[in-house]
């Protein structure tokens, strides 16, 4: 099964991939995108079987997703566009809280949306004054009535200018963790207003103000303060996948950066004779072996539901730092080539550096690794 996603996933990025990175407006690249990834099923793979999702054949928990087949999709489609990548695992990252703690009713109208492509996800937790310490959450949500009314600012929200819903982290209580809690909010709510702006790498971002946004009471997911509790189970099962990107986008630049040495002359031979650029390319190759093979551990560990924290902290830190030591490579080995506006591997170069800082910065993995090593 994780062979055929792989081979599907590589056709589709052959087919798109080049029509998507000449697109200049990042929305329509991304709603490309989506519509690609849904007419291919793989956005059924965010979604648990239960919930209208693919079915996994037994690989995982009901209920849950299947990392091994998230992180293949992610390493091919990342290989191939950073916006197919980005599109696939968003619309996971921005749902999986609801699958986790809605309501049968609202898991029912929806999860299929987000299965299909109908419905675009968001995940909304960063704000100016909370990134790594979500204990830090600003945004408030009281009781009004029946329902919940919400007043906040996040920020470097992805999907945000094009999402049809969000899943929001907001303050419900004094405490640091335990007065928290998560919530669907849909984009047309009145109250909520959306900022655009641009990063490194494009796609749809920006920011998200509640203004007295006012949402039924249905709309809070699991139980009241326990809203830490369902942000971090949700980047605890998408966190490895994020380390499969980084290892398309590294195997990308090797890709690349071996064609290039081996096509490009100076002096009257190949650059790929030139010993030097020769050692970059083995180091290149045995940094990505690695990082694959921690993912394949932190994956399977994680889907077979067991204690996966050390494994998916490594998998994450070795991963993305590799392969912004290999995309940085890439563009060494390329000369000039490399820092051309448009070159793929001046692309890989801008793509592959927020993976080192979204759903846990490298020091964010430190820590954790830290913690599991001295017991804290």
């Amino acid at each position: 099964m994780i062979d055929a996603l792989r081979s599907h996933a590589r056709a589709l990025g052959e087919r798109l991939g080049p029509r998507l990175a000449d697109l200049a407006d990042e929305e329509q690249a991304a709603r490309e995108a989506l519509g690609g990834l849904a007419d291919a099923g793989f956005l059924g793979w965010t979604v648990p079987e239960r919930d209208g999702g693919a079915s996994t054949q037994g690989m995982v928990a009901a209920g849950q997703v299947c990392v091994r087949a998230l992180c293949a999709l992610r390493d091919e489609l990342a290989w191939h566009s950073g916006m197919l990548d980005v599109m696939l695992v968003m619309q996971g990252l921005g749902s999986h809280a609801i699958a986790l703690g809605g309501s049968e009713r609202l898991r029912r109208e929806v999860l299929p949306g987000v299965a299909s492509g109908d419905a675009i996800a968001a995940f909304a937790l960063t704000e100016p004054g909370a990134g790594s310490s979500l204990g830090d959450v600003a945004t408030r949500a009281e009781r009004r009535g029946d329902g919940w009314v919400l007043d906040g600012h996040k920020t470097l929200i992805s999907n945000a200018p094009i999402a049809r819903f969000f899943t929001v982290l907001a303050r419900t209580g004094a405490d640091k963790g335990r007065g928290l809690s998560m919530f669907f909010v849909p984009s047309d709510a009145w109250g909520l207003d959306v900022q655009r702006f641009e990063v490194l790498a494009p796609h749809p971002i920006g920011d998200v103000v509640f203004r007295s946004c006012e949402i039924p009471g249905e709309f809070l997911l699991g139980q009241e303060g326990r809203g830490l509790d369902l942000a971090l189970a949700t980047l605890g099962r998408f966190r490895t996948s994020v380390a499969a990107a980084a290892n398309g986008f590294a195997r990308r630049a090797l890709d690349e950066s071996r064609r290039h040495l081996q096509e490009r002359h100076q002096g009257g031979k190949p650059l790929a004779r030139h010993q030097a650029l020769r050692f970059d390319l083995a180091e290149m190759d045995v940094r990505l072996r690695a990082a694959q093979l921690l993912v394949d551990e932190a994956a399977e560990r994680v889907d077979d539901g067991a204690d996966a924290t050390a494994e998916v902290a490594r998998a994450k830190l070795f991963a993305t730092e590799s392969a912004g030591w290999i995309c940085d490579r890439a563009v060494q080995l390329h000369g000039g080539l490399g820092v051309k506006k448009g070159s793929v591997a001046e692309r890989l170069y801008r793509e592959v550096r927020a993976l080192r800082i979204y759903e846990g910065t490298s020091e964010i993995q430190k820590s954790i690794l830290a913690r599991v090593l001295l017991g804290d």
